[in-house]
């Protein structure tokens, strides 16, 4: 029977246990395993547990097993994503004794700690590579682009080398056959019990990617699906992994409850999509695309993480597909995942500004607010370009390992350029002040994601930006952030503007560029993040999930 506990009860102990088993575990003369010991005690204390439940009464008999097979399908995406991220788990677990430690691996998928720009906390690992397990280790760029291989930018192949040391690709379906031919019969299983028309075609059409790779009929058939209270995002996606050229997707899988209530106050907000894109800060020829507005804004509790979305720092909101093609043509789907942003918003966010924000401003850290900004960042991954407009392809393929950091920064700023227009309108309640506020804490919580995530990236170059720009100000005496909330407005828009150039004249040196000069932590930024950590404060979360504790 598969075990479904992804380490969380034993990170309860580990985490906020340790000063009980301090005694016992160092009273060992051997000074090297005391401090691999406290060593990993202070990794784990990045992460506090929580409990990842929903209310699943509402649930027939049938929906409860599909949940079940479907909880197995993502489970299964682990494997996968561990050998793209990392290759040989087990052989890098069977060198490593320490239980704590190899706790730790286990929430990085690898040696390497992500909330710490991929550091190595395990010796003799080396660095982790740009490129992970996509491409040979010894391969360089160059190489890359001199080979003749028509799929090697495919998001669904790897890169290997044949007997004769050349390159060749191999695609995923047949690199895990075996495993991928599985969780093909978990979803043809599950689309057998769904009561959903809309749902069966997906899971069928999701099971046939699974084994030739060709995703595009499913995720048109997942944008099609409205009515559906039961949901599951699978398969290789986002390709933040791959920061050698970000074209190889990696696998993950949710297993989602969708929120009816919740979903059907937010439908409104797609139409204003064309409205709010002809607005956006930045010159014609940069907004010239049509967002899709019959995109869906829904609202969901996960029931299960698995893969690259449950490495490291834990997704809150979706913004699919990737695909620019289905975006073009159907919009997307932005799914807010509400029971994970209530749990970092309680016990990191609000903790965060009791550190950093003043005390005048505080007020104005709310949960509406944190939640609208997430939200509106998802829904505004659908504004702006997707295809550079001097002929270099689409910004994805014309940024390469930048695409990512950038698409990220452009979803913040114009998340929160929807804001300030929807609140304008009066489509969006409350004060200004508490999106403005909570936007400022929330880049102190994306901050500490580090280097090696495209949201720490962007969260850096928009502090330096805003810093730059006295969007705010830090008091010496205190160490505490007010905003300016006229500066900050202004400072949204400008940023913009230079993103969406960016992007739109496909300008990767420009990005490199914005990236060097802006995306780091400066001195003064890292000890008031350190100050986060002498507090106690978390970076972010883990899980204790799965059949047993939704009660299946």
């Amino acid at each position: 029977m598969m075990k479904y506990y992804i380490f969380g009860l034993a990170l309860v102990c580990c985490v906020a246990c340790t000063s009980g088993n301090s005694d016992t575990t160092t009273t060992e003369t051997d000074t090297n395993t005391t401090t691999e010991i406290s060593k990993a005690d202070a990794l784990l204390s990045k992460y506090i547990p929580v409990k990842l439940t929903a209310d699943v009464s509402h649930l027939s008999d049938k929906q409860k097993d599909m949940v079940r097979i479907l909880i197995d399908a993502a489970d299964r995406m682990n494997e996968l994503f561990w050998y793209e991220a990392y290759g040989d788990k087990a052989d890098l677990m069977e060198n490593v004794k320490d239980e704590k430690l190899q706790k730790f691996i286990h929430i990085n998928y690898g040696p390497w700690d992500r909330l710490d720009g991929n550091a190595a906390f395990i010796d003799g690992v080396g660095e982790k590579p740009t490129g992970a397990n996509y491409y040979p280790r010894d391969m360089t760029k160059e190489e890359f682009e001199a080979a003749d291989l028509a799929d090697k930018s495919s998001l669904y192949t790897f890169l290997r080398r044949n007997e004769a040391g050349e390159l060749m690709t191999v695609p995923y379906h047949v690199q895990f056959k075996e495993q991928v031919t599985k969780v093909s019969d978990l979803l043809r299983q599950a689309a057998d019990l769904a009561e959903d028309a809309g749902l069966k075609k997906y899971l069928s059409l999701r099971a046939d990617a699974m084994l030739n790779d060709d995703y595009q009929p499913s995720d048109m058939a997942w944008m099609d699906m409205k009515t559906n209270p039961i949901d599951i995002v699978i398969g290789p996606i986002e390709t933040y992994e791959d920061q050698l050229f970000g074209y190889k997707a990696a696998h993950e899988g949710y297993v989602l409850l969708k929120d009816m209530d919740w979903s059907a106050r937010l439908e409104k907000y797609a139409a204003f999509l064309p409205n709010l894109q002809e607005g956006i800060p930045a010159p014609d020829a940069y907004k010239q695309e049509k967002p899709g507005s019959d995109a869906d804004l829904n609202a969901y509790d996960v029931v299960y993480y698995a893969g690259d979305c449950n490495a490291g720092s834990k997704t809150i909101a979706i913004n699919l597909p990737n695909d620019e093609e289905v975006q073009l043509q159907k919009g997307a789907r932005r799914l807010q995942l509400k029971n994970t942003m209530r749990a970092k918003f309680d016990k990191i966010l609000v903790p965060i500004s009791k550190v950093l924000i003043d005390e005048s401003q505080r007020k104005h850290i709310t949960f509406d607010a944190f939640f609208g900004n997430t939200m509106f960042h998802e829904v505004a991954h659908g504004l702006g370009i997707k295809n550079t407009i001097n002929g270099k392809g689409t910004v994805r393929e014309s940024l390469k390992e930048h695409a990512s950091a950038l698409e990220e920064g452009k979803a913040d700023i114009l998340g929160l350029y929807m804001v300030q227009q929807l609140h304008a309108k009066g489509e969006i309640e409350g004060d200004m002040k508490d999106y403005y506020t909570t936007f400022m804490a929330g880049i102190f919580r994306s901050v500490r994601f580090g280097a090696s995530s495209a949201h720490g990236k962007a969260n850096m170059i928009r502090f330096n930006f805003f810093e730059e720009a006295g969007a705010f100000t830090r008091d010496a005496e205190t160490g505490v952030y007010t905003v300016d909330y006229e500066k900050l407005e202004a400072s949204t828009n400008a940023l913009s503007e230079i993103i969406l150039t960016l992007q739109g004249d496909g300008d990767y040196a420009g990005v490199a560029k914005l990236v060097a000069e802006k995306g780091k932590i400066g001195t003064q930024l890292q000890a008031d993040l350190d100050r986060l950590q002498e507090e106690g404060i978390p970076v972010d979360i883990i899980f204790e999930q799965g059949v047993e504790v939704l009660g299946l």
